[in-house]
Formats: C-alpha cells, sequence, structure tokens
C-alpha cells in the first residue's frame, strides 16, 4: 500500500494548494522536488547546448541527454536508446509517426482508426489519408470503448493487404479502457500492418513493455506522468524508426550537405531531434522516470484501481448521476449530472475546490459510441486519497441545475 500522505509531501503543489483537490491527472500532472530540482540544476548549473560545444561542460551535459534516452529505454523495455527520440510530446511523436509513414503508404491503403481516439490520433490521419488518397475505416468498439477482437479481425478480413497501419490508444483518455494491445498486435502483424499506440494515458499509470507488447510505435508525454511540459517520446522498433522520414529538418540531424542539395543525415535517433532540443525536459523527465519506478509502476497501477471502484461505488450511490464508464480499470470516471451542462456541473466543482475536466476532452467522435458530446472528467493518480474521493461525491450529490445558477448569480 502506498504511503500517499508521504508521497504528497514531495509536491509544491499540494503545500501550495492545501484545500485543492485535483482529479485532473489525466490533462496533466504535478511535478515533485526531484523533477524540478533536475531542471533547475540544468538551467542554475550546466545551462549550455549538447553535441556542439568543445568543451568539457558541453560534453557533460551531451552524456547526461543520452543518459535520459537510456532510463526512458529501460523504462518501457526498449531494446536500445536507439529506439528513442525526443519529441514535445504525444501529439508530436504521433505527427511525426503519420508523416514519416506517408511516402510508404499508397492510393486505396487502409487506415484503421475507432471513434475513442484523441484528436492528436486522428486528425494527423486524416491529413495524410487526404494527401494519400488513403481509406480511414473505424474497428467497433463496446459501450466500454473496448475495441472488439472479432470486429478488429473482421475489419482485417474486409481489407486485407490494403491493411497498412492501426492506430490506437493503449487507454482512452474518456473512457479509460485498456486495450488488449498484445492481442491486437499479432492480429495486426498477421496481416503485416503496423501498429502504432497512443500511450499518453498507459505509459503513466502502468508498467509499459514494448518488446513484450510487441508494439511498432509507441507516443507519451511527461507533463502526464510527473515530468515537465514540452517534452514527449516516440518509441519505434529501430528498423522501422530508421526507415522513418523526419519531419523537420536543420542543425543537429544532419551530418553533412553541400550546395548542389545533398544531404547526410545524422543516424537514428538524432536525425529526428533537427534544431536545439529541450535539453531541461529529457533531464526532468528522466528524474520522473526514475521516482515513478522508485514508488513501482505495478505499485501505481494497483492503488488507481483501488481508488476507481471506490469512487465508482460512491457515485453510482448518487441517482443524479451517469457514469459512462463504470467497467473500467484505469483510473479514469466519465460521468454527467441530470440536467446540467458538463461546463457549468465543472464550475460548480470549481467552487468546492475540486478540478476535473468538462467538454469532449478532444475526443470530437466519441458522441457516435456514447451519445453525447460532453462529460465531466474525473482523472485519478498515485497521489489522489480516498478522502479526495469523498469530498468529490458529496460535491456530486449536490450538481443540479439550482446550484449551478446561483454560482454565477
Amino acid at each position: 500500500m502506498l504511503d500517499v500522505n508521504e508521497i504528497k509531501k514531495d509536491f509544491p503543489m499540494f503545500r501550495k494548494h492545501q484545500n485543492m483537490i485535483y482529479l485532473d491527472n489525466s490533462a496533466t500532472t504535478f511535478k515533485p522536488d526531484a523533477v524540478i530540482s533536475a531542471l533547475n540544476r540544468y538551467y542554475e548549473e550546466a545551462s549550455v547546448n549538447i553535441e556542439r560545444g568543445d568543451y568539457l561542460l558541453s560534453h557533460e551535459v551531451s552524456n547526461d541527454y543520452e543518459d535520459a534516452r537510456l532510463s526512458i529505454a529501460k523504462f518501457i523495455n526498449a531494446k536500445r536508446k536507439e529506439e528513442i527520440v525526443f519529441t514535445s510530446g504525444a501529439t508530436d511523436s504521433l505527427n511525426m509517426i503519420a508523416y514519416g509513414l506517408m511516402d510508404q503508404l499508397q492510393e486505396g491503403d487502409v487506415i484503421l482508426l475507432n471513434y475513442a481516439e484523441h484528436a492528436s490520433n486522428i486528425l494527423c490521419w486524416f491529413d495524410v489519408a487526404r494527401k494519400k488518397k488513403c481509406q480511414i475505416a473505424y474497428i467497433e468498439l463496446t459501450m466500454d470503448g473496448e475495441v472488439c477482437l472479432d470486429k478488429l479481425k473482421a475489419k482485417l478480413d474486409e481489407y486485407g493487404s490494403r491493411v497498412k497501419i492501426v492506430s490506437m490508444a493503449y487507454v482512452s483518455n474518456v473512457l479509460g479502457f485498456k486495450q488488449d494491445i498484445t492481442k491486437i498486435a499479432a492480429m495486426v502483424h498477421e496481416y503485416q500492418a503496423l501498429l502504432v499506440v497512443d500511450g499518453a494515458q498507459s505509459v503513466p499509470h502502468m508498467k509499459t513493455d514494448v518488446q513484450l507488447l510487441d508494439i511498432d510505435f509507441l507516443a507519451f508525454s511527461g507533463h502526464k506522468m510527473c515530468g515537465p511540459t514540452g517534452i514527449g517520446v516516440l518509441y519505434g522498433k529501430f528498423d522501422l524508426l530508421d526507415r522513418l522520414k523526419p519531419l523537420r529538418y536543420g542543425g543537429g540531424a544532419n551530418a553533412r550537405f553541400d550546395i548542389e542539395g545533398n544531404v547526410l543525415l545524422q543516424t537514428t535517433p538524432h536525425k529526428f531531434e533537427a534544431g536545439t532540443p529541450n535539453i531541461a525536459g529529457a533531464l526532468g523527465l528522466a528524474a520522473a522516470v526514475r521516482y515513478l519506478s522508485d514508488i513501482g509502476m505495478d505499485n501505481i497501477e494497483e492503488y488507481e484501481k483501488e481508488l476507481k471502484k471506490y469512487m465508482v461505488e460512491k457515485l453510482q450511490e448518487l441517482p443524479n448521476i451517469k457514469i459512462y464508464n463504470p467497467h473500467t480499470t484505469s483510473g479514469i470516471v466519465a460521468f454527467n449530472a441530470d440536467g446540467v451542462f458538463a461546463q457549468d456541473a465543472g464550475s460548480y466543482l470549481n467552487t468546492r475546490n475540486i478540478c476535473v475536466r468538462s467538454g469532449n476532452h478532444c475526443a470530437k467522435i466519441l458522441h457516435n459510441l456514447i451519445g453525447t458530446d460532453q462529460t465531466c472528467r474525473a482523472s485519478l493518480y498515485f497521489y489522489n486519497t480516498k478522502a479526495d474521493i469523498d469530498a468529490f461525491v458529496n460535491a456530486c450529490a449536490e450538481l443540479n441545475i439550482e446550484n449551478c445558477i446561483n454560482i454565477f448569480f
């Protein structure tokens, strides 16, 4: 069992906002002292560029940056650190994958998605499909957001060798279902297609083993796992990553070029990291990974499951609350209050010092599945407590039109 009261002492946000109940962890997470110290250490003691300076400090920071890459590789059990590309976040990573694969697609090829995907894992594929005259098709989901394996098989059978890419979130950012990625990968690979996984809501919350999962590409963000904003990761199996076309060009990504336009790129992964990278962000993310590893990802996952179960049970006792994902195990709860617009509910909860997300959560076609395009979302992390949930549930019991109107007038 985690000692959450001790853990919360590591976070300045809890020291500053002692009465805040923060349930918006799917949007971003708080940063522990260890991460902030790593950022400050770089800016205060070693704020130089990497792989460009012929002096000792630049060499030392370059080594620290590569050590950070190795830390991330170990955290997700990549075969080698060269399979890790530092990006600005999961959105950047997914775009790099989509546009990097574009030259490998032909007219009539099929990209399989589903209705629960975040905009970051849909819009780039829409654009690629338009430019390459590919077809977007959707895998059917259960009401919980589970990819139906038989429906996936049916789509693969229907389109056959035309299916080139299957892209999905390991855990949906609204419904929170954890997909059976290992079985999905096996099915996708039978048809020689590539599996792209959005890990923004999974990597921060559970142990991720990319070799065991056998996924081809993975994207995730640092700020959703106690790391800094503006840093993310693109993982790819090395042979696939090595064939991927860079999205950006510039200094640091090329070995040489000449007046005739001949360009020799750096080796993977450096060919993807044009310009001065987010050095502080990479070092901060490595510190976050060490922090999470010390707590234990299995411990984090089990604790969040316990909290989620407790929250759902308490909310189900309230006649005014509808839960859209009561059976999923991740720490995400999507709900609405009867007759109350989601944003109004979020505003009312704010008057009780409770932070939740309200809206469509960048999943603008999910209404095709759940029948509404606006929900409130409470999302848990390992520093939340049952006391947080009790206060939240008590506030939800008072969610009605009259109380929401009173906060505005």
